[in-house]
């Protein structure tokens, strides 16, 4: 999980060294590098390329591109660490989501705890005003588009893993080849080798993170992820000169201690549910 959370800090800070780009542009790159990893895999291992259940995978596709392109532009746009914050809230929107899809009830007690981190939103809108507010519902839109992403890969669940990794960027590719036509701007010079770098190190993020997801319980590494957020601080400061005050800490704070809260909660409740079983 720890490389993994590297390597997503690793691709974050490289969309920021590409501000001249369009973020649909960023994201069509990004699924070409992916998909022709994808299915190279897929072929050297004889599987099937275009899975089972095709109407889920194809929402898992959909949801996962507009999660990352909005994700993107807001990190474009916004200090890394807001647009990071922002993203971690993807949890609770994943738990409620959950609750239409998969008919998982979301606990009064978890509630509370998306409250609080939602208030960290509120606080952290508040410490700058780099932080506009139709940036910060972007923000919180593409984290509602992740919850939904998460939920469409529990369904999956008797599907090989690189299918549904390969479906992102085979839903990504031709959209974003038709925003690209109407927005391109050419990559010149070094643009081209860290394109190339963001398409090679999230592949190795998901790869990673998903090794971590199979070999330990889910909220033994889920909290590792949120590190990022000191990555995401670390560059505001030292290589953008965006120094963060006492509220926007206060806001960060409060934000991933809800989602560490709802974690533990949920942790406890399976441990609850095992004995009585």
């Amino acid at each position: 999980m720890l490389i993994s959370v590297g390597c997503f800090a690793a691709v974050n800070l490289l969309v920021k060294f590409l501000p001249h780009l369009p973020a649909t542009e960023l994201v069509l790159f990004r699924s070409l590098i992916t998909f022709a990893i994808s299915y190279s895999l897929l072929k050297k291992k004889k599987l099937y390329p275009w899975g089972n259940n095709k109407p889920w995978l194809l929402i898992r596709g959909v949801a996962g591109t507009t999660a990352l392109t909005i994700f993107f532009y807001t990190l474009q746009k916004m200090p890394l660490s807001a647009a990071v914050t922002v993203q971690y809230l993807s949890p609770f929107f994943t738990a409620f989501i959950a609750g239409f899809l998969l008919g998982e009830k979301t606990k009064a007690a978890q509630w509370l705890f998306f409250l609080v981190s939602f208030a960290g939103i509120v606080v952290v809108k508040g410490s700058s005003a780099d932080i506009p507010p139709t940036l910060l519902a972007l923000g919180v839109f593409s984290s509602m588009f992740s919850g939904l992403a998460y939920n469409a890969i529990r369904k999956l669940k008797d599907e090989e893993p690189l299918v549904i990794v390969m479906y992102f960027p085979l839903v990504a590719t031709p959209v974003m080849l038709v925003f690209s036509l109407f927005n391109w701007v050419t990559p010149v010079g070094i643009d081209w080798l860290l394109l190339l770098a963001l398409g090679v190190l999230t592949q190795f993020a998901q790869l990673y993170m998903t090794k971590s997801y199979q070999l330990s319980e889910v909220n033994t590494v889920a909290p590792l992820k949120y590190i990022g957020v000191i990555f995401a601080l670390t560059w505001d400061i030292a290589l953008f000169d965006f120094i963060p005050n006492a509220q926007m800490f206060l806001g960060i704070a409060l934000v991933i201690g809800g989602v560490l809260m709802n974690l533990r909660f949920k942790s406890v409740e399976k441990k609850r549910t095992r004995k009585v079983t």
